[in-house]
């Protein structure tokens, strides 16, 4: 188990201008962020092994069964769509006339900025040729929105192409649309951890001159801010309930609602430390401890989910990543299409 010690500080590259407005009576952080519409590729992680498909069971609406039906998912999650099954369903008899199709679209999903890596993969599957033999054909996995690309340059006389134009762009804005939440989520958590790392500096600071100077001090004051909080659980129960490993960070994995109880409690701290001249460690234990009540007791009042029963979140780290390659992305294709 670790926690953020003085001197061992994260630190978070800023990824975007925001501005954070604390009202600490109710926890309301404003949160100004840009949040560019852009279709997250992260969730089409393809791999080049093609033996963990399986055809997807769930339930599906009549009016998408044509296409949901030769929907496959991989044992990660990941939904795709074989090639050769669209150029099926589209009524394309040859695969080769299928292909020409499939250029188009990868040069549309180049032209809008995305990677084309991210959205068609070549992969190989068998097929029966008769007697009980087989052969290697190529085939390529597409992502929904690279169906999408495809199905927009598809014939349009071909029955389907219509319908599958209608379908897949509903299902891809639907998508967008739930991908906006989770890139609002990411952006929040980035933006209150780096606020976390900088008041718990100054949390540190304020500590130290009521006489908290050992790490070990340090380490039990920090214990009594999160046994307030959390209904008399400390570090390690707080690691142990949330199932995080010993070298993870108990902040790192908190969600945006989590870290912002957390920020009023560190900021609150500090302050009365400071306001109260406290210089006495066991005297700053208990403000500490008092302050992380007091939070709790305003989650209460305000129905909120207790912090020790919300998830363990995706490590920051990863949505830190994630954050950096999407903003490449953008970047990218604001230099492809400048405004006017």
């Amino acid at each position: 188990m670790q926690e953020e010690t003085p001197g061992a500080w994260y630190s978070f590259t800023p990824f975007y201008a925001a501005t954070l407005n604390s009202q600490l009576s109710s926890f309301n952080y404003l949160i100004c962020l840009s949040s560019p519409a852009a279709y997250d590729a992260s969730q089409f992680a393809w791999r080049r092994d093609n033996s963990q498909k399986t055809m997807s069971n769930e339930l599906i609406p009549p009016a998408s069964n044509t296409f949901e039906r030769i929907k496959q998912v991989r044992a990660d999650g990941a939904e795709f769509w074989s090639a050769r099954d669209l150029a099926r369903v589209l009524e394309y008899s040859v695969f080769r006339n299928f292909q020409p199709v499939i250029d188009k679209a990868k040069e549309a999903c180049a032209r809008s900025g995305h990677a084309v890596a991210d959205h068609f993969a070549e992969i190989r599957n068998m097929v029966d040729i008769g007697s009980g033999a087989q052969r290697e054909v190529e085939d390529w996995a597409l992502s929904r929105y690279a169906c999408y690309l495809v199905i927009q340059n598809a014939d349009p006389s071909k029955p389907l192409v219509a319908l599958g134009q209608s379908y897949f762009a509903v299902q891809t804005r639907r998508q967008e649309l739930a991908d906006d939440e989770t890139l609002k989520e990411d952006q929040k958590r980035l933006l209150l951890r780096q606020e976390m790392t900088k008041h718990n500096k100054h949390l540190a600071g304020a500590a130290k001159q009521a006489g908290v100077i050992q790490p070990v001090d340090y380490a039990i004051f920090m214990d009594h801010g999160y046994r307030g909080l959390y209904g008399g659980l400390g570090m390690r129960d707080i690691h142990e309930r949330k199932g995080l490993k010993s070298k993870e960070h108990i902040l790192d994995h908190m969600g945006s609602t989590e870290l912002a109880a957390n920020l009023f409690r560190a900021t609150q701290t500090e302050e009365k430390l400071r306001r109260e001249n406290v210089r006495n460690k066991d005297r700053a234990n208990e403000i500490h401890k008092d302050v992380g009540r007091k939070v709790r007791q305003t989650i209460r009042e305000l129905g909120g989910t207790m912090p020790e029963k919300l998830p363990a979140a995706e490590s920051i780290k990863k949505v830190e990543s994630r954050e950096k390659k999407r903003l490449k992305v953008e970047q990218k294709r604001q230099l492809q299409n400048p405004p006017d």
